[in-house]
């Protein structure tokens, strides 16, 4: 709706013998309005609407803005948001007031999860050098690789084992676990640049695997594993775990 107050008569009258467009768009509006200081322009809606203005445009707390509280989830948070949005579309200050406070508790949050894995860190990094000399010797083996690097790795190990499960009834596992262990010491190359160095490792996490395996395995009980799962298939399995441990985290 067009507000005008003309501070003299003269000038009023100078306007009475024009009329306005009610749909003209806002620069007609403004021309208008400009020839003086004294005269208020205020577009609120356009013709025909009725657009409520947001009662909460001046609180400072983006929380108390939205209406939620201080541990309110993100799903609140959006819920709040598109809510209140849809509430007083139009009315551009209530707008531009909604998606303010939005960006600022999703910048605080960001900023408070960035502080927290960071001081996780630092915490982990002072412990290691805080820990024994022969901890630090043992950590200084181990990698952390990506998360990408981890999941192709371990889809591939289990899937190993899936196939020698789906064989178990037919023939051992022996084909499956050579191209584990091949699998391993290509990874482990990659790593090294050694082949020889690589080998070592992948024959050690095969034996390690499989001595720990023939350990555990009879110590099942009998009644919880499948009847065709036979000892030499799950002493296969533990060795998988092995293989994959040693070609994702050693360095």
């Amino acid at each position: 709706m067009v507000a005008l107050s003309l501070s003299t008569s003269n000038f009023a009258n100078a306007f009475l013998g024009k009329k306005l467009p009610l749909q003209g768009n806002a620069r007609q509006l403004t021309a208008y309005c400009s020839v003086s200081r004294s005269i208020k322009c205020a577009v609120d809606t356009p013709y025909g609407g009725n657009v409520q203005k947001f009662p909460r445009i001046s609180v400072w707390d983006p929380y108390r803005r939205l209406g939620v509280s201080h541990d309110a989830s993100e799903e609140e948070l959006w819920g709040s948001r598109n809510f209140l949005l849809q509430q007083y579309a139009g009315h551009e200050g209530s707008e531009e007031a909604i998606e303010a406070a939005f960006e600022k508790i999703l910048m605080a949050s960001f900023r408070q999860r960035k502080k927290t894995k960071i001081n996780l860190k630092s915490r982990l990094k002072k412990q290691v050098e805080e820990s024994p000399p022969w901890i630090q010797n043992l950590l200084s083996y181990v990698e952390l690789p990506t998360t990408d690097v981890i999941l192709r790795r371990l889809f591939l190990f289990a899937f190993m084992g899936g196939w020698s499960i789906m064989n178990s009834a037919e023939s051992g596992p022996a084909f499956q676990v050579a191209i584990s262990l091949a699998a391993c010491i290509y990874f482990l190359n990659e790593k090294m640049k050694s082949l020889a160095r690589a080998s070592i490792t992948g024959f050690g996490a095969l034996v390690g695997g499989w001595i720990c395996g023939s350990l555990l395995v009879p110590n099942i009980p009998s009644m919880l594993l499948p009847p065709t799962w036979t000892l030499e298939l799950l002493t296969s399995l533990v060795v998988y775990v092995f293989l994959f441990l040693a070609c994702t985290f050693l360095k």
